[in-house]
């Protein structure tokens, strides 16, 4: 059994946050774990924020699937983060009692034109950056499925389907699927466009393909999780879920439904 005690603290260096930060590292150390202050030293690495810090987090660190990832928050009702940073006690408590356990979330790659490949966590989401439709050829496997023209598309773990997709109406996804959610943005249906019309799901078996017509598409932005980049020349997007496995820290009475219950119920 391997074991965890040298941990990484990932935050803003803002006013807010240090003070508490300096804190956790005071009661880790007084706890028996070793605060290191090179990320690639740790093999438990801690957000302290929100979920866009959680995310922020595994991003900068490379996506290790070596370590595990814990995340405090400052805020409330947060998806990744079970800790809040004003009740260390609980966080003790629940650590020494075995209130804890590992959950392993998949990863989505996405591969630009055969080349640079990257992981998302949550989303991969696909805009144009000009008051313009986007005209994407869309793949799955080697089947030519459909012609997509509208404002862009979603591709979202099942993590991230509480996310930016469910505001465009897509599914609530259960984590334990291994899995994949498109969406559509704004897609226009007539006579010469004719889309599924609806969020589909592809297993972990299946890759999708995006080709990007650019008569009528220039610019487009993607965004990878709460990241964007824009680049010039994008032709071809390829998805697909991977062996690669995030394990976080969660608390086993804070279930995934419990989440969504609590956040929209």
């Amino acid at each position: 059994m391997t074991i965890r005690n040298k941990i990484f603290f990932f935050y803003k260096r803002e006013d807010s946050i240090l003070e508490k930060a300096e804190g956790l590292k005071v009661l880790a150390v007084r706890e028996g774990f070793e605060v290191v202050e090179n990320e690639k030293e740790a093999n438990i690495i801690a957000s302290i924020g929100g979920d866009g810090s959680f995310l922020q987090a595994v991003r900068k660190t490379g996506f290790r699937d070596d370590c595990l990832y814990v995340g405090v928050s400052t805020l409330e009702s947060e998806f990744y983060c079970d800790f809040h940073i004003d009740d260390t006690t609980g966080m003790i408590e629940a650590m020494k009692n075995e209130q804890v356990e590992v959950r392993k979330y998949p990863a989505l790659s996405v591969t630009i034109d055969g080349q640079g490949s990257f992981y998302c966590l949550n989303e991969c989401s696909l805009r144009s950056s000009i008051i313009r439709t986007l005209e994407i050829d869309v793949f799955i496997d080697d089947l030519y499925f459909e012609t997509f023209r509208g404002d862009g598309m979603i591709i979202s773990t099942p993590t991230g389907s509480t996310a930016y997709n469910k505001s465009v109406n897509g599914a609530v996804v259960d984590p334990m699927l291994a899995c994949y959610q498109i969406s559509e943005l704004a897609s226009l249906n007539n006579n010469h466009y004719r889309t599924l019309g609806s969020s589909f799901l592809l297993s972990d078996n299946r890759k999708m393909t995006l080709m990007i017509k650019h008569d009528n598409s220039h610019y487009p932005i993607i965004g990878m999780d709460n990241e964007a980049m824009s680049i010039k020349h994008c032709e071809k997007l390829s998805f697909e879920l991977t062996d690669k496995r995030i394990k976080t820290v969660k608390l086993k009475d804070n279930s995934f439904w419990h989440k969504v219950k609590r956040s929209f119920l």
